[in-house]
């Protein structure tokens, strides 16, 4: 006997050929949409192939029913195996699904434990009944015939399905009303699919419902993850835009006109900063405080981002201010930490070198706050690191006390001062850049001018990190201390 070719076994197969096809493009769109989270692709991916698993099994039975022959006896029994396992699965699924959308309270984890259960429960039904022709069998002619137990086959997923109407019931003010609704349907579609199935005998409407259902189940999931993306989109762009010019006022807040001071030939100055996202927490400074007295300074705020970025400005205007009154370079750390610390709930610091050169004599007073050391080179002499006394952080403790020292700097004498982004510069390889480096780049172009020698240790670390990601910020300042008006 060979397959029938009847108006009904045409509909059936023009419902499962849709099916096929409707699943089939699902798979492409969740397989296409990388927008959206990477557990809800694989859930719908795996959902969409239990479905196409489900119907082409059942249309495979369909075609081989009723023809002859041994081997097409054991293509039968597998395909319907395959067929009841996987309606299983595909109920476990949607029933899931319910069962995150409903969010529960944590006591309802025994939902979730049954709904496991059942599914084992309904896969061994399957492989135990397979032998005794329990649930379906093949008659001689290898026509299909459900057994006397093939309501045992329905049993698990019947339960499901009544969990399934609980959840939408008991959790209905957890679960939007289009995604409730899309629920809905998919219980009452397979329900009125076998009523249909009544007076129309040997349609297979549960096909089209079940394929039907799950498809506007997707689609109204798949639309709300698109419209929270476009929400989303948005509102990056916005952070962006808000990023961009907060990094804008940062950067104008910093002094980066060149050449900073072209009427005083006495000295050179330079200075970059390179944040690791758009805005950052270094920041460096330097103004004159009269006439014969420039205020240097570089400082590294703990943390990263907008808090780091508010914090540095706050910082700046603070050592600014106390630095204009005239204070010694001790007195403004020390006076600027008791500023901060008397308002800094978010406990948060920051390390800061300052020196104020006195241009008529070359004398440079400083002091350290928790900073990076200096690197100092003397006329004729190599770039050398200057290990000066640290005192604590400032924002770290009230009452700390900060030690001055002095450096006096003949003509032609250079300043290099730089946040811990410059030595801890990391590559592939996870080698720090480090001092050794830093002194030895500086030396191989001690020569140089302010700029160049910035730029040249920038290529440096470049060279030394290439692709790996930079995690600091990357600050620096060199001063020059050309002598006597030209």
């Amino acid at each position: 006997m060979v397959f029938s070719v009847t108006t009904v076994n045409l509909i059936n197969l023009l419902f499962i050929a849709a099916g096929i096809g409707v699943c089939s493009l699902c798979l492409l769109q969740i397989s296409a949409s990388k927008h959206i989270a990477k557990d809800v692709r694989q859930y719908f991916r795996l959902l969409f192939l239990l479905i196409l698993l489900y119907i082409s099994s059942h249309l495979a039975r369909q075609l081989m029913d009723g023809i002859e022959g041994e081997s097409i006896r054991i293509g039968l029994y597998i395909v319907t195996f395959v067929e009841i396992v996987s309606a299983g699965f595909m109920a476990y699924l949607m029933s899931l699904l319910m069962y995150v959308a409903a969010n529960p309270a944590r006591t309802m984890k025994a939902i979730e434990i049954t709904l496991l259960a059942l599914l084992v429960a309904h896969t061994l039904i399957a492989i135990v009944c397979w032998p005794f022709d329990f649930l379906y069998y093949f008659n001689e002619s290898n026509s299909y015939f459900r057994g006397d137990g093939y309501l045992l086959s329905n049993l698990c997923p019947v339960i499901m399905l009544v969990i399934d109407v609980v959840l939408l019931i008991r959790y209905r003010k957890n679960i939007d009303g289009k995604l409730s609704f899309a629920f809905w349907n998919y219980i009452i579609a397979p329900v009125v699919a076998i009523i249909l199935q009544i007076p129309f005998t040997g349609i297979q409407f549960i096909i089209f419902a079940t394929v039907g259902a799950s498809v506007y189940m997707f689609g109204v999931i798949i639309q709300d993850l698109n419209s929270q993306y476009e929400k989303q989109k948005i509102e990056n762009s916005r952070i962006e835009s808000d990023l961009t010019l907060a990094s804008n006022i940062q950067a104008d807040m910093l002094p980066n006109i060149y050449p900073a001071f072209p009427e005083r030939p006495e000295f050179d100055i330079y200075a970059s900063m390179d944040p690791t996202k758009e805005i950052g927490g270094d920041f460096y400074d330097f103004f004159l405080v009269d006439s014969d007295h420039l205020c240097m300074l570089i400082a590294d705020v703990s943390g990263k981002g907008v808090p780091a970025a508010l914090f540095m400005m706050a910082s700046k205007i603070i050592l600014a201010n106390n630095a204009m009154i005239g204070k010694s370079p001790a007195q403004i750390l020390r006076d600027t930490n008791e500023a901060i610390c008397s308002n800094n709930r978010e406990e948060m610091f920051v390390t800061v070198w300052l020196g104020i050169f006195e241009i008529s004599t070359g004398k440079l007073t400083a002091a350290n706050a928790g900073h990076e050391y200096p690197v100092v080179m003397q006329p004729g002499g190599d770039f050398e690191v200057i290990k000066d006394k640290h005192g604590f952080v400032i924002g770290g403790m009230e009452g700390s006390v900060y030690k001055e020292y002095e450096l006096t700097m003949k003509p032609g004498a250079k300043l290099f001062l730089y946040t811990d982004g410059v030595p801890e510069a990391t590559n592939a390889q996870s080698e720090l850049f480090g001092v050794e480096r830093m002194l030895s780049t500086l030396n191989e172009n001690k020569d140089s001018s302010p700029t160049e020698l910035l730029k040249n240790i920038r290529q440096s670390v470049d060279g030394f990190v290439k692709n790996a990601e930079q995690f600091d910020d990357l600050t620096m300042l060199a001063f020059e201390f050309t002598g006597g008006k030209q």
